[in-house]
């Protein structure tokens, strides 16, 4: 167990009135056993600043230290902190009567009287004690304690480490933890990003890479009035009707990421009868280090634009963003390093398919240049990755040999179908999204790993994956296990690589596909829908195991009455409210029946209830 949020964050604010000196060189003397009325030599320097690197180095990014206590400069002290301000303190002031010091030396001893000159410190600064809790709560904040222990248990421990003796308790130190703590053990150690708002950032922070969408919210725009969204860790899956904002809730959740929208002329507009301070989009990016505080972007009227966001603290992984019109956007951190320009790649169907010069090869030529080359090490990930989408129960998507093609330049890729090659601009839109996804992933994860190389650092191991329509193109039988594939496709990129997707779907099949994979630790099931006020409502839904396609369609994901055609859907419903009636007409029977006829099959099974209820009620049909 660990010391709550709660009881540290409360310790924040009790500390805010001690001086720095009771909490940092007063416990790194007395834990080097410093004595009374003698002297020994002790590199104060040193000690103290390895025990602000144990204490108080909140952000491991950082070079600087976060101060709990009374500062007139902030809350993040100087690196060079031990050997300039609080060397001060030692050796000027009021607190430096409490040391035997011959300047200039490192020899250090507490003078005789050293308790009376620290007691009317805390007096001058209007605190009675030090919170011995308080103290502690913040000392020993990321240590692992028994679910058992008691508060005070926790001052007992600082005493006994920190050697407090008898007369420092009773004149110092209130030992007394605090009455009615409620729940003060958590189970996990406090992050920085729960302090975020108290602590800020330190000076020299650079953001942390590999991050994922955590949150978005919208607030006047879209067709939603106020839109919350808390994607999951591997896959979320939004599902609703054309027109509620599937794809609206994407491209916003690609500007959150990236700071910029899929297609530059069309970014986001507030709604007509949204109030001129009412527009904003919220965010926040998770990374290893917890989530980052929420960044916030309003629309500025003035300007027809939307704020930009800047310094964010979290920058995400590798973001691959599959449109459904046949374009794609790709943004890599290593290249966005460079400038925000530089990581933004958008590209057109031909372009993805023919190149664009100096961003990209295209598929054509890579392709052919992959399966050439005597490095066979990006041809069999890519071989692998179509191995991985196709479906089980039809021949893999395999590379044939390039052809060339009258009117072309250069030798076309080709793809081995029961009935012969085919070369791939002559494909199938359903197949030629599939293969298109899967080079674009091979691309991009081969021109990250490149930048990060040429940047003496690592790749990044997370990437987020944006799919509208997911089924687009694709026949029932691709339909049913393309998210699975798409959700395994990392692990061939890298061991490491971890894929957030986040996908827009209309299909049953795709929802009955999950059925054995989804889990509700790392999963979500998002439904847009429009209420009977008007207005559109987002919300996550209970993903349920419902066994076919067909149960899929009724539930309320799809909202269908009926997983038929309309004519019997109606003549099924109009059956329904007879079968619910107490006394229907035979005339009324019969009419119902000559409809059921004319939409059902024979062998639908509707037919056996309802010819037990015409039997039942004497009607001869």
């Amino acid at each position: 167990m660990f010391i709550a949020v709660t009881q540290v964050r409360a310790a924040l604010k009790a500390l805010s009135g001690l001086h720095p000196f009771f909490g940092n060189t007063f416990l790194v003397f007395k834990k080097a056993k410093l004595p009374v009325g003698q002297t020994i030599s002790i590199p104060i320097n040193t000690m103290e600043q390895e025990f602000l690197s144990e204490y108080n180095r909140l952000d491991p990014r950082s070079q600087y230290f976060f101060t709990p206590y009374k500062t007139s400069r902030g809350r993040w002290l100087s690196p060079k902190y031990a050997s300039s301000g609080s060397q001060k303190t030692r050796t000027q002031g009021d607190l430096a009567r409490a040391f035997i010091h011959p300047r200039g030396s490192d020899v250090w001893g507490w003078r005789p009287e050293y308790i009376d000159v620290l007691e009317a410190k805390l007096v001058r600064d209007g605190i009675e004690r030090i919170p011995a809790f308080w103290l502690a709560v913040w000392i020993y904040r990321n240590r692992t304690w028994n679910e058992e222990m008691m508060p005070a248990e926790l001052v007992y421990t600082l005493f006994r480490e920190f050697n407090i003796a008898d007369e420092e308790k009773r004149r110092l130190f209130d030992a007394t933890p605090p009455i009615n703590l409620g729940q003060w053990l958590g189970t996990a150690p406090v992050a920085l990003d729960l302090l975020a708002d108290y602590a800020g950032r330190p000076p020299d922070a650079k953001p942390e890479q590999g991050g994922t969408l955590a949150l978005l919210e919208l607030h006047g725009i879209g067709p939603s009035k106020t839109l919350t969204f808390e994607p999951a860790d591997r896959l979320s899956l939004i599902t609703g009707d054309n027109g509620l904002g599937k794809t609206f809730v994407l491209e916003c959740a690609w500007w959150a990421l990236t700071g910029s929208w899929p297609d530059p002329e069309r970014p986001a507009y507030p709604r007509f009868d949204a109030k001129r301070t009412e527009p904003s989009i919220n965010f926040q990016i998770a990374g290893k280090l917890g989530q980052s505080p929420r960044g916030v972007a309003s629309y500025d009227w003035a300007k027809d634009a939307w704020e930009a966001t800047q310094d964010r603290p979290t920058l995400p992984g590798l973001i691959v963003y599959a449109r459904v019109d046949g374009s794609f956007a790709v943004w890599d951190p290593i290249k966005s390093a460079r400038s925000d320009s530089a990581g933004v790649f958008r590209f057109k169907p031909n372009e993805v398919l023919r190149g664009l010069d100096g961003r990209i090869e295209g598929i054509l030529r890579d392709w052919v240049t992959w399966q050439r080359s005597p490095d066979q090490g990006l041809f069999e990930m890519f071989r692998q990755v179509l191995k991985k989408v196709s479906p089980p129960d039809m021949d893999p998507l395999t590379p044939g040999e390039p052809r060339r093609l009258p009117g072309e330049t250069k030798d076309i890729p080709t793809l081995v179908h029961p009935y012969g090659e085919v070369p791939f601009v002559f494909e199938s839109a359903g197949v030629r999204r599939i293969v298109t996804i899967a080079y674009l992933l091979v691309w991009a994860w081969d021109e990250h790993k490149t930048g990060a190389a040429m940047a003496r650092t690592e790749p990044q191991n997370r990437i987020a994956l944006l799919m509208d329509e997911v089924e687009a193109h694709l026949h029932p039988r691709w339909q049913r296990v393309v998210l699975p594939a798409i959700l395994e496709v990392a692990s061939i990129l890298d061991q490491e690589v971890e894929p957030q997707v986040i996908a827009t779907t209309h299909s049953p099949l795709v929802l009955a596909s999950l059925e054995t994979e989804f889990s509700d630790e790392v999963d979500k099931l998002f439904h847009l829908q429009l209420t009977t006020s008007g207005d559109v409502d987002f919300s996550e839904i209970e993903f349920l195991r419902r066994g076919s396609a067909d149960a899929w369609l009724t539930s309320e994901v799809f909202e269908l009455k009926e997983a038929r055609s309309t004519d019997a859907e109606r003549a099924i419903g109009r059956a329904r409210e007879l079968m619910a009636t107490t006394n229907p007409s035979s005339e009324e029977i019969r009419k119902a029946h000559i409809a059921l006829e004319a939409s059902l099959e024979s062998t639908d099974e509707f037919w056996p209830g309802w010819l037990y209820f015409a039997e039942k009620k004497g009607v001869a049909i």
